[in-house]
């Protein structure tokens, strides 16, 4: 009788045991049919990166300025100016051709980046942008104090970093840089514009408001207006592009708290005030014209301004820190797809 009992509650915990086992697998299962699209990801993430491991490899420094840039392709400077070894890149599109000069766009990285992190067609497409649209893109590398180039930053004024802190020299470094392209490609002066991302988008306020008379127009992206002093020679048409979510550079002003170290970066100016300020700075109509609107975003344009330039706000509802259209997943949120920003400043530089 008791080998019996034995017997049964042997059986019984077996048969608790297989089931579950059972409800485990198929948890498990469950939970692999999931995580198949994160893990995916992953792995086209690790790819992507191997590949610009690659190309980045793939593309020498070179020191020679001077020599013709005679094909399309990616080429990588080095260069000395203000007693700094600074580094930038190129990209000629398929479309140049010496005969037709060709509008040059320099884009700039946020704070932290670095120019290959720019030119990542996975993560902004400004390369593919300058393919399909045929524009001359440059990817300057701000200030770092390593070798490699890395977490880089740009004196903006108020703003960023190390290049802040050191008063680097980065409006010479960018004339510098159109110097060079200018002589070793044929480009359209009276078409150069400027684009960043942050930090970045604060260095493109910074050349308006001190190279206004080589810079037809630039596209602020997530970085405001925080010069020191700005006296414009010229009107110069302004595209600003934010989210109203940002949690970094705040739409209403202020530094959000997911700044690591907030000395290195200041109390943001406003959104609103950065368009007030460079509304009046080109004499524009204070009125605005709504010439976006759809779910997610809207766009407002400020016109009959001196020179005939624009002012133009872009905002999303969505996206926080990030470069709207693209693919960066900043703090687990996904850019806006609401617009797309490329698409939105050749636009606004063609017609502008």
């Amino acid at each position: 009788m008791n080998l019996s009992r034995s017997f049964k509650n042997v059986s019984l915990i077996s048969l608790i045991a297989w089931y579950f086992i059972c409800c485990m697998f198929l948890v498990a299962r469950q939970g692999n049919a999931q995580q198949n699209s994160a893990d995916e990801s992953f792995s086209e993430r690790i790819k992507q990166r191997w590949i610009e491991r690659q190309q980045n490899k793939a593309t020498p420094v070179s020191t020679d300025t001077t020599s013709k840039i005679d094909k399309p392709g990616d080429y990588t400077f080095s260069i000395v100016h203000d007693g700094l070894t600074r580094l930038y890149r190129v990209h000629v599109p398929e479309k140049y051709s010496a005969t037709n000069p060709a509008p040059l766009l320099l884009s700039f990285h946020g704070g932290g980046g670095n120019m290959h992190y720019q030119a990542s067609d996975r993560y902004y497409g400004q390369i593919a942008a300058s393919e399909d649209k045929g524009f001359i893109a440059v990817f300057p590398n701000g200030y770092s104090a390593l070798k490699s180039g890395k977490f880089a930053t740009w004196a903006a004024g108020a703003c960023c970093g190390s290049a802040r802190d050191k008063h680097v020299d980065d409006v010479g470094f960018v004339k510098q840089i159109i110097n060079n392209v200018s002589h070793q490609i044929a480009i359209d002066r009276k078409q150069i514009v400027a684009t960043g991302m942050s930090n970045g988008g604060m260095l493109t306020y910074r050349l308006a408001c001190e190279l206004s008379d080589t810079f037809k127009a630039i596209a602020a992206v997530a970085g405001t207006d925080n010069t020191l002093h700005c006296t414009p020679k010229v009107p110069v048409s302004i595209l600003h592009i934010h989210a109203k979510n940002d949690d970094r550079v705040l739409y209403n002003g202020g530094a959000g708290k997911k700044f690591r170290d907030a000395s290195k970066v200041t109390e943001f100016t406003s959104v609103p005030a950065t368009v007030e300020k460079w509304v009046k700075l080109n004499g524009c109509n204070p009125a605005p014209r709504r010439v976006l609107d759809r779910p997610g975003a809207f766009c407002d344009d400020y016109s009959q301004c001196r020179g005939n330039v624009h002012v133009q706000l872009c905002v999303t509802e969505t996206g926080g820190h990030s470069w709207p259209g693209g693919s960066k997943i900043r703090a687990n949120e996904l850019p806006s797809q609401a617009l797309s920003a490329n698409e939105l400043m050749w636009d606004f530089f063609t017609r502008h």
